[in-house]
């Protein structure tokens, strides 16, 4: 499903783009020893919310909401993670906005030089 969403159905950037991330539990936090699906891959992490046991989607939209890139990762990551990866912007130009805390110095730089590309 996702090389079919990857190939087909993501939208263009159209010059304003918005990243964020959001949790995807697995299970309930209290079960997570006796949880043996995704034991392996899944991980026990934070978010505005609290304690999770799961995954991280994180989301690149534009303006019309069409979805141009997203991203799995487990869930300890640290939501400015992706933005280190080249393959997970490459396709962004303009500006881009992220919720507060995810925004660094450094990252900030990268979203500010997508601007002249």
């Amino acid at each position: 499903m996702c090389i079919f969403l990857k190939t087909c159905c993501l939208g263009n950037c159209t010059g304003i783009s918005f990243i964020d991330s959001t949790p995807l539990k697995v299970c309930h936090i209290k079960r997570e020893k006796q949880y043996k699906v995704f034991k392996d891959i899944a991980t026990k992490g934070q978010c505005s919310i609290g304690w999770f046991y799961g995954f991280k989607l994180h989301l690149v939209i534009n303006d019309k909401g069409e979805i141009i890139d997203f991203l799995f990762t487990p869930g300890n990551t640290d939501d400015r993670q992706p933005l280190k990866d080249k393959n997970f912007h490459k396709k962004l130009f303009g500006k881009c906005s992220e919720t507060r805390g995810k925004l660094t110095k450094h990252s900030l730089k990268k979203c500010l030089l997508m601007e002249y590309t």
